[in-house]
């Protein structure tokens, strides 16, 4: 029973990708995957970018597609009613739900990871930071760093524009004096890619205990050993002050966290967020600068912006 999930399907727009993912991760969501057929294909006109893609999500004509993976137990009936009103909902705020048809079956784990390891090979994601599934091969060249990586349940495997974005930023901003807070850490791969940049300290946070499991996994794949993986809030578990924190969820989180996260920021540092779905930049950006933040960077992927703000 303990390798059996159930995995709830959400038929809906590219516009509405960041707001159904973040209802997923106001509930107890395992895991998320998201098969946006726009995003394939802008990938697809930008082939210097990236590396690999399955074609056949270019045969999704009839929107993007998020899963979420949950265990079977009491809450559950209750968060699908939550998903449901929640995504009716969006249309109140402007945002196209698309079909928004909800679907819920049973899955078996090693189904579920052997349906999309088959898509994830190694991919260059910054200007030195290569991102390689543990179960793939490959020859690094000189000046590359590898990130050995399986993200299991938890998100973050290097591919997307988000990932990638902040991937650069910490390739240009890290610093071996630095240290460097990864909020949200999910597979780890943020905070394990400032390891292998040579910062002097890097601590990743999670509520996700999923997460953590993952991050904590990830870590003993690659020779860093100046990182930890905690559980918890950022304010509750991490003590002292970073020169970056780093931070790939969503705006309306990031817009949350801004006032606070100033506390765990060295005069001068810097707040790399991103997850941000392009319409709600200036939201972000608003709130960085009413909260005291210089905009030294607003970067565009795509639809996804990647902040970087300076205290």
């Amino acid at each position: 029973m303990d390798k059996e999930w159930i995995e709830v399907s959400i038929i809906t727009s590219s516009e509405a990708v960041e707001a159904v993912t973040g209802i997923l991760y106001n509930t107890e969501v395992k895991g998320v995957s998201i098969e946006d057929p726009e995003d394939i294909e802008f990938k697809k006109k930008h082939p210097g970018d990236w590396d690999y893609f399955d074609e056949s999500l270019l045969n999704v004509k009839e929107g993007a597609i998020i899963k979420g993976y949950y265990k079977q137990n009491e809450k559950l009936d209750g968060y699908l009613r939550y998903i449901k009103d929640s995504i009716n909902d969006l249309e109140k705020f402007g945002i196209d739900k698309g079909k928004g048809l909800i679907t819920v079956c049973k899955v078996n784990e090693e189904d579920w990871e052997n349906n999309w390891k088959k898509y994830y090979k190694p991919t260059k994601v910054g200007n030195r930071v290569v991102v390689k599934p543990i179960w793939e091969e490959y020859s690094k060249k000189d000046d590359e760093l590898v990130v050995e990586l399986d993200p299991g349940m938890a998100f973050g495997t290097g591919t997307h524009e988000t990932t990638r974005m902040c991937i650069k930023a910490l390739e240009k901003y890290v610093k071996p004096e630095s240290k460097i807070f990864d909020i949200g850490t999910g597979s780890g791969i943020l905070a394990i890619t400032a390891a292998k940049l040579k910062a002097k300290e890097v601590i990743g946070v999670d509520l996700d205990p999923v997460a953590v499991k993952s991050a904590s996994e990830n870590v003993k794949y690659n020779d860093v050993d100046n990182i930890k993986i905690l559980h918890g809030n950022l304010m509750e578990v991490v003590q002292g002050k970073a020169d970056i924190v780093v931070a790939n969820i969503i705006a309306d989180v990031i817009i949350f966290l801004t006032d606070g996260v100033k506390d765990f920021i060295v005069p001068g540092g810097r707040f790399i967020c991103s997850g941000i779905i392009l319409d709600r930049k200036d939201d972000v950006v608003n709130k960085l600068e009413s909260s005291g933040f210089n905009i030294e960077e607003v970067n565009v992927d795509g639809e996804w912006v990647c902040i970087v703000a300076k205290l």
